[in-house]
């Protein structure tokens, strides 16, 4: 029976030594077998060789790299550290090394923000700090599931992250940023959640910097930091970061290079060296039985207490288990072994580290190696989730620490004239490029301050951001002298609030004397892409803000501030897995797009597609003509034609109908008493739009305006403005003024068809007239009033010339029977083209962007931006099917699904989603239940409106059904 116990013992003594150690697998059994098979295997240099991990790098030459197999095979080390280099690269390497390895190596890495921390090609996480400002630490939760996974993939065991140092001092050089906050709370919340991630990736942690690295502003690589404080502090705040992740299960510690007097008597002894703060402190007071590491043994701050072999066994002595980084592993492992001879090593002592580095080795899956898959790595450390998630956690982390007014998100923008001045070193475009999504702004450069005062004269609302290097924490993030001095000059313009945006961490904020006149602040903490667009949308009220501030950034914005906003409901921007879309089943709009540029269908085009509010797709095809020398772009502008129905008659209409002005059950009569003797009198609102009213489906007005030669007759038009001839139809040509009433009174002679159900654009020459008459203005300028300026729609106007280059519109035909020239800005319908460019049926234009606000708003009954335009029943009511009865498909101006076979969507949407096509090549459609939006806006009219392949080959709708098979299950 005794000798049955001995046996016993000896098999699993390893787990009854470490308890409830957290290297100790679910499988303990497995574990503890493998762990004393491997140690009763191994000799006795086998044994020391397991306490040293190397550095290597897979960039460096080749004799290092040779060192390094050396070091393998005639010194036995137990694992590698890898730095700088390429993924592809350091896997061939780990799976050389791996092979040259009696038992597999432990490989670590310190990818505290992931792999890019350390490597090329590979994904950057946010920062620590940035984390630190995110309230839902599930989130951070998640980002360290991702890191673990990466490192995982990457054959990567133990990744020396999270930093749970407390940063409470602002000047620290080397942690800064690699911290979650300066409040213990916080720090531990985070560290945890991040530690849980990680692990349950299959990646063991590592909480640094023992017993607590952010009250310093020394950097232990160069000298040895002094934490002067008493014992009681530390315990109370340093350390409780680390006794919170113990006890959730921390697999290992690594021990900063410090001076500590309250923990270690003897003078100058770094904590890395010290028993009583190693074996003492962490592992009898705290209770802690994980893998200790030292910090790198080639930092000055413990480099300079003795030769290599004196530092490393001083380190072991103290209770370190991996001597990490020593910078002559042969000198080291000889000294460990004359001690262990010569009795001041215990077999016991040496046991005790060996094994829990081989149960360490056991729990990440080592005594089962698999070599590293080369296959797909590059994709599988660079994937959309990964996009996805970041940008979750920047949406999260933005913070508002000031928002005088509610100035935050910009409402009301028809009264907003907003300028941008940039600060700062780093790359800004990203962050210009979408502020300028929402509405018009205008970046103003100036080389004095008294220049860039005058300019600003002209704006009510200034942004500047402040913009610093995004490549690594340590990087400076200071304003200038001069950033102080212009800030301050430009805060105390009286003519326009400013809001301050920082790229940067907190403690910018700290060298502001005052934030007196500066009316909104928003912390951005890092200078990403994601982090420049994010911030963007949060202060036009596209995402909420709900970040924290983790540290103090001045005496007014103390840890903790944060002001949370809602959402306005304004359209986002993301990626398509965000929303429940595949990116690969979008791509197939992209090969439908370029097949119908292959087929000439047209010469370029723009398509949109969002959901839950996120535009996820935008992107601009082919040329604005076939002999264009550039490509289309996002803002270059398009002719809506029929799109204008929905998109500035409609909204008009809704809103007099919902102020009571015009009711669906009115007639032609009733809105034009002209036509009270005419066969139209009794047509009403509500058959009219539905397209019910059996009107006829378009008149060709210009037709009669031509001379025997089908050329504009001189006897309706001009070649320059003149008297009675303003009407501008087109380059050098006018219009008679007094042929809008023709036009009218031909509208009133009209029979009614006997057809029942016809398309017509007459009576949105009805609607218009009467929205004019209403109001006594131009429905150009009603629209632009109630619905564009206001929404954010500054690309979608009439008669674009006014406004934007003619290099930016483009061309919808080459006119050979009317106008005899490139239809380039003005309007290619001929009867919104004599009326001055402005129709109730045609005449708009604008950017797919800007469409998708306006449909947006309709998705969301009614509410935009801040803005609540139509009630929801007013939506409701119009987009109503009043003669689906009478097989009559049509909403109220809306056009809706087909009833039957064909029609004018993919028959994949639901009878709730409503849109609308134009003869130019466009198409808009929104869907409630799904959530979509889709703009397809293309000239396939040019150079020929005789060109009818689009319509043939149904190649929107087409689309829309791709659009419709990419959503997730």
């Amino acid at each position: 029976m005794k000798l049955f116990l001995k046996f016993f013992f000896f098999l699993f003594g390893s787990f009854f030594l470490f308890g409830q150690n957290p290297l100790v697998s679910s499988d303990s059994l497995a574990q503890a077998i493998w762990v004393t098979e491997q140690y009763q295997k191994m000799t006795l240099e086998e044994k020391v060789g397991q306490l040293f991990m190397v550095m290597v790098t897979s960039n460096q030459p080749d004799g290092e790299k040779e060192k390094i197999r050396q070091l393998i095979l005639e010194q036995k080390i137990g694992g590698i550290i890898f730095s700088k280099g390429g993924p592809v690269r350091q896997a061939k390497l780990c799976n050389e090394f791996q092979s040259l390895s009696k038992i597999p190596l432990l490989v670590g890495m310190d990818a505290e923000w992931g792999l890019a921390m350390r490597l090329d090609s590979t994904y950057a996480f946010p920062w620590n700090m940035t984390l630190g400002a995110i309230q839902d630490n599930k989130i951070i939760e998640k980002v360290g599931y991702r890191v673990g996974q990466h490192a995982k993939r990457l054959g990567v065991h133990i990744n020396f992250a999270p930093d749970i140092d407390i940063n409470t001092n602002p000047n620290n050089p080397i942690i800064g940023n690699r911290s979650f906050g300066e409040t213990r709370d916080v720090v531990a919340d985070k560290g945890i959640a991040f530690m849980k991630g990680m692990e349950s990736a299959g990646v063991l942690s590592s909480g640094k910097h023992f017993p607590g690295h952010g009250d310093t502003d020394v950097d232990s690589h160069h000298d040895l930091p002094v934490i002067p404080f008493s014992r009681e502090r530390l315990d109370s705040l340093e350390l409780y970061p680390f006794k919170k992740l113990i006890n959730e299960g921390l697999s290992s510690v690594m021990v900063a290079h410090l001076e500590v007097p309250s923990m270690e008597i003897k003078e100058g002894l770094p904590s890395s060296l010290s028993e009583q703060i190693i074996s003492g402190i962490l592992k009898e007071e705290l209770g802690f039985e994980g893998l200790v590491f030292t910090d790198a043994l080639n930092m000055q701050g413990v480099a300079i207490f003795g030769t290599d072999g004196a530092v490393a066994l001083a380190a072991f002595n103290a209770g370190n288990d991996i001597l990490l980084m020593p910078q002559n592993v042969e000198d080291a492992k000889d000294l460990l072994i004359k001690n262990y001879n010569r009795g001041r090593i215990s077999e016991a002592r040496l046991a005790q580290s060996v094994k829990k580095i081989l149960m360490a080795k056991f729990k990440v899956g080592l005594h089962n190696y698999r070599p590293i898959a080369l296959d797909n790595l590059y994709e599988d450390l660079n994937t959309v989730e990964d996009d996805i998630l970041y940008e979750e956690a920047i949406e999260n982390a933005l913070t508002v620490v000031k928002n005088r007014f509610d100035l935050l998100g910009i409402k009301n923008l028809e009264n907003k004239k907003i300028a941008y001045v940039k600060f700062g070193d780093a790359p800004n475009d990203d962050f210009i490029t979408e502020l300028n999504k929402y509405t018009t702004v205008t970046q103003v450069n100036a080389n004095t301050i008294e220049s860039l005062k005058k300019q600003l004269e002209d704006y009510n609302l200034v942004i500047i951001g402040h913009h610093k290097s995004n490549e690594s924490p340590w990087k400076p993030y200071k304003f200038t002298d001069r950033e102080l001095a212009w800030l301050q000059e430009i805060s105390n313009l009286r003519s326009s609030n400013l809001i301050l945006t920082v790229f940067a961490k907190p403690y910018a904020l700290s060298d502001i004397s005052t934030f007196q006149n500066i009316d909104a602040v928003v912390v951005s903490y890092q200078n990403s892409a994601i982090a420049q667009r994010k911030t963007a949308e949060l202060l036009f009220g596209a995402i909420h803000a709900s970040g924290k501030l983790p540290v103090s950034g001045s005496f007014e914005f103390r840890a903790g501030t944060g002001i949370q906003l809602s959402s306005l409901n304004r359209l986002g921007y993301s990626l398509p897995e965000r929303v429940g879309l595949s990116s690969k089943g979008l791509s197939k709009v992209d090969e439908l797009v370029q097949d119908g540029l292959d087929s000439l269908m047209f010469p370029g085009a723009q398509v949109l597609v969002a959901r839950h509010g996120k535009v996820v797709y935008n992107k601009s095809f082919g040329k604005p003509t076939y002999e264009s020398e550039v490509a289309v772009a996002d803002d270059d502008i398009y002719d809506l034609a029929s799109l204008t129905k929905i998109l500035a008659t409609l909204p008009m209409v809704m809103k007099m109908e919902e102020e009571g002005k015009i009711a669906l059950n009115d007639t032609f009569e009733e809105l034009v008493p002209e036509y009270s003797n005419t066969e139209i009198k009794n047509v009403t609102v509500l058959k009219a739009l539905s397209h019910y009213g059996r009107l006829p489906a378009w008149i060709p007005f210009y037709v009669r305006t031509l001379d025997e030669n089908r050329r504009p007759s001189k006897e309706f038009y001009r070649t320059q403005p003149t008297d009675g001839f303003s009407v501008k139809v087109a380059e050098n040509l006018y219009l008679t003024d007094a042929y809008n009433d023709s036009i009218y009174n031909r509208i009133g002679r009209q029979d009614l068809k006997s057809n029942r159900y016809r398309y017509s654009d007459v009576p949105y020459y009805v609607m218009k007239k009467y929205v004019e008459d209403t109001f006594g203005e131009k429905l150009d300028v009603l629209a632009n009033d109630f619905l564009y300026s206001r929404i954010g729609a500054n690309y979608t106007t009439y008669n674009p010339l006014e406004k934007i280059p003619k290099n930016k519109i483009v061309p919808s035909e080459e006119d050979n029977y009317y106008r005899y020239q490139t239809v380039q800005g003005y309007v290619h319908d001929m009867g919104a083209a004599m009326q001055g460019g402005v129709g109730g049926h045609a005449g708009l234009f604008s950017n797919a962007n800007d469409v998708a606000k306006i449909m947006q708003m309709y998705l969301q009954n009614g509410y935009y931006g801040g803005t609540k335009f139509f009630d929801s029943r007013t939506v409701k009511k119009f987009n109503t099917c009043y003669f689906c009865d009478k097989n009559v498909r049509r909403g109220v101006g809306f056009d809706k699904p087909q009833l039957e076979h064909s029609g004018p969507t993919c028959g994949c949407v639901s009878r709730k989603s409503f849109g609308h096509s134009g003869f130019t090549g466009t198409y808009t459609w929104a869907d409630p239940e799904e959530e979509i939006v889709y703009v397809f806006l293309s000239n396939r009219t040019y150079p020929s409106a005789s060109n009818t392949l689009l319509v043939k080959s149904g190649l929107r709708t087409r689309i829309q059904q791709a659009i419709y098979d990419s959503i997730l299950n």
